[in-house]
């Protein structure tokens, strides 16, 4: 480099410094002539104003929790904390003087709007904020992130020297919303910040918190920011926003469904869990007793009993023994056994042999629950029965020990489900001893969780594939929509075969058979699978059974040949007998609904585009049929009309009834001669409904669907004939 241009280098850096330097002066000069800082333009001589830097911490916005639709599950709003100026110096508008100068009025006059503080604990606070000359003092607990309304009443109260910092404050719109799940954050004063405590919230903080940001700034004694000083030296970032794959209306109607199980039933606990089968996503999840996220001071449970409940279910367990004796290949199907007691011993090799009922074995004899003796049944009426016995006599002459402890292994049992961001426990296998081997297949002495026995049903619903439960859906940048995490239907196991889970759905269809256990949990316009169980209650502290107390639940799933959509629902009450299905069928029918999922089971499916519906059946009687097709032309149904007149003189559905898109609805006519219809796909609600308008008996086998008929569709029928239908 050449002296020149090093010479004119330095003549550049030499010009920069004494503009710098002249700024700087003129900046005091101007200060000094003018009694105001150049850049904010504000009086150096206000008393307003202080000589203090403030450093402080710019609070990220937590990310939002979203439902599968975009509805707001929980979010940050505006919020206000308490603050009292002491400044002696301070007036408002009028003159007046603008700050507190007697604690004891100003602690009773915020006692008034806030009755939950400690009106001595504020009047200590003020008098040591003013004897240690602070110009300005919080109130402690209770004064701080207030709602805007409370905060406007206090206004309204016009108490000297009291205002206002805005803060945020965590809000849930629709509290009490899968509280045990969702859980709450709240402010923590020791990490300065809104953080959360229990459920996803807690889980999830580190993608939902943020990361706060950094300024330095100069204030008024007001604690107002002095305009033109104001430095960021680290920008806050925003949480990120969580959706889930819950329905938020569906969720609605759990928590209500829920709720009224409590009331009713006087229960301990209630859960409800909804699934779409084919997915692992859960819809809606909810157990009760709850809380008010918004105000969370009474808990009455930290634990989620979906996932943290170690629980004897019952007889729910009943079709995982089905399922292994099928998958196995040794089903004894349409054989019979005797039910009502099961005594029994073991040999020298450990094989568990039956003997007569009332020999002394020192083994405790297995009952049917409440005493009931079905007597000679076939296992198929065993399972709709809910027998015990017929599980004892799988796993004693048919099913051996290796493999139903291997099958309950497939099924996931008594391990984490590993469902993400959500705390779990793994319950117990205890299947040692013979009494609890036997015991376990109905039900007891091993313990597991909700959410396992969700996940092992998803394999039976969904053809062999079972499907890890997931209720994160994806997480995501609320500025630029960048997906940050994203979860997927993920099959973590195929423990049973299609065919043997199409078998166990078939035995599951007649548990809902008129007469069987799960009869009461019909839906009308549904076609619906399931299992009912009542287990006992394990006392740690007395190492007992509960005489009084059980649980009561109910798996059920739609449609029942292809389910889409299963709940799971349960409670603890000693009312487990007499207590009210509705709680079920109005949690099914919600999530069928809100998922467009027709429960038919009929053949059609909608075209693409067409979504399911619900209509109200119009009254069609004496009406003709030309006025009936015209009324029902815009509703998507199947109009069975029986008889060759012209006229309606009987209907179904009735009027007012709510009908499905793909239902069969029945017209009775006037005429003379009825003939055989093609019953191909009809279900048992369809053939009774035919019955009832006819008067035509229909003599049935199996369950499902009708697969075949013994009088050829078109044929002349009446009263006096032999009407035979299969069901598969």
């Amino acid at each position: 480099m050449s002296v020149k241009q090093t010479n004119h280098k330095i003549r550049i850096i030499f010009i920069v410094m004494i503009c710098v330097s002249s700024v700087m002066i003129a900046n005091i000069l101007y200060t000094m002539t003018t009694h105001q800082h150049l850049w904010s333009q504000q009086d150096v001589l206000d008393s307003q104003i202080r000589s203090s830097i403030v450093n402080t911490t710019v609070e990220a916005d937590r990310g939002k929790i979203y439902d599968r639709n975009g509805n707001v599950i929980a979010q940050e709003i505006p919020a206000y904390t308490v603050v009292a100026y002491l400044d002696d110096s301070l007036v408002d508008e009028n003159g007046d003087p603008d700050y507190v100068s007697d604690p004891q009025k100003t602690a009773k006059a915020l006692k008034k709007i806030l009755p939950d503080i400690d009106e001595n604990q504020v009047k200590s606070i003020l008098k040591n904020a003013i004897g240690n000359d602070l110009v300005q003092t919080e109130l402690g607990g209770g004064t701080k992130r207030l709602d805007k309304e409370v905060m406007e009443e206090i206004r309204k109260a016009n108490i000297p020297g009291i205002d206002f910092v805005e803060a945020t404050k965590r809000e849930y719109p629709s509290s009490p919303f899968a509280s045990n799940l969702i859980g709450f954050a709240a402010y923590d004063e020791d990490e300065q910040r809104i953080a959360g405590k229990i459920g996803l919230e807690q889980t999830l903080d580190e993608y939902l918190s943020g990361q706060d940001g950094q300024v330095q700034y100069q204030q008024r004694v007001n604690g107002n920011l002095l305009p033109g000083t104001l430095n960021v030296y680290k920008e806050a970032v925003d949480g990120d926003d969580v959706i889930l794959t819950i329905d938020s209306n569906l969720q609605s109607i759990v928590e209500a469904q829920l709720q009224k199980t409590m009331t009713e039933n006087n229960a301990i606990d209630a859960w409800a869990i909804v699934v779409e089968v084919e997915t692992g996503k859960i819809l809606a999840w909810g157990n009760y007793p709850t809380f008010d996220q918004n105000h969370p001071t009474d808990i009455p449970n930290y634990l989620n009993d979906i996932t943290q409940m170690n629980l004897e279910p019952g007889s729910v367990m009943k079709p995982f023994v089905y399922a292994t004796a099928i998958d196995t290949g040794v089903y004894p199907e349409g054989q019979s056994y005797t039910a009502g007691s099961f005594t029994y011993t073991q040999d020298d090799a450990g094989k568990i042999i039956r003997v007569a009922n009332g020999t002394n074995t020192g083994y405790p004899v297995i009952n049917d629950a409440l005493g009931e003796n079905f007597g000679v049944i076939t296992f198929e009426q065993g399972l709709a029965f809910s027998s015990n016995i017929a599980i004892c006599e799988l796993l004693a002459n048919y099913v051996n020990y290796n493999q139903f402890s291997t099958y309950l292994d497939k099924f996931g049992f008594y391990e984490y489900v590993d469902i993400p961001y959500v705390a779990e426990e793994k319950g117990k296998k205890n299947i040692e001893t013979a009494s609890d081997y036997l015991s376990t297949g109905f039900g007891q002495a091993s313990s597991l969780t909700i959410l396992q026995l969700v996940q092992a049903y998803t394999a039976i619903f969904n053809d062999g594939k079972m499907m890890r439960p997931y209720v994160v859906e994806e997480i995501v940048n609320p500025h630029t929509g960048d997906v940050v995490e994203k979860f997927e239907p993920e099959v973590v196991g195929e423990p049973i075969s299609a065919e043997t889970a199409a078998k166990v759905r078939e035995l599951m269809a007649g548990v809902m058979a008129d007469g069987a256990t799960g009869d009461r949990f019909k839906i009308d316009g549904v076609d619906i699978i399931g299992k009912t169980g009542t287990g006992e209650i394990y006392n740690e502290d007395t190492h007992e059974y509960d005489k009084n107390v059980y649980t009561s639940s109910v798996m059920g799933a739609a449609p029942g040949n292809d389910p889409k959509i299963m709940v799971y629902w349960g409670m603890k009450s000693a009312n487990y007998i007499g207590y009210s299905a509705e709680p079920f069928q109005t949690i099914m029918q919600a999530a069928l609904i809100a998922n467009a999922v027709n429960g038919t089971s009929q053949n059609q499916a909608p075209a693409e585009g067409d979504t399911w519906a619900t209509y109200t059946m119009p009254s069609l009687v004496n009406h003709s049929l030309d006025y009936a097709n015209s009324k029902m032309g815009d509703k998507n149904v199947k109009l069975i009309v029986i008889g060759d007149g012209n006229t309606v003189i009987d209907q179904f559905a009735k009027e007012g009834q709510t009908v499905y898109s793909y239902d069969r609805v029945f017209l009775l006519t006037n005429g003379n001669e009825i003939t055989m219809p093609d019953m191909t796909g009809w279900t048992r609600k369809d053939i009774t409904a035919f019955w009832q308008l006819t008067g035509i008996g229909i003599q049935t086998s199996g369950y499902g669907k009708v697969t075949a008929q013994n009088i050829e569709a078109g044929t002349p029928i009446n009263t006096d004939s032999d009407v035979q239908v299969t069901l598969e």
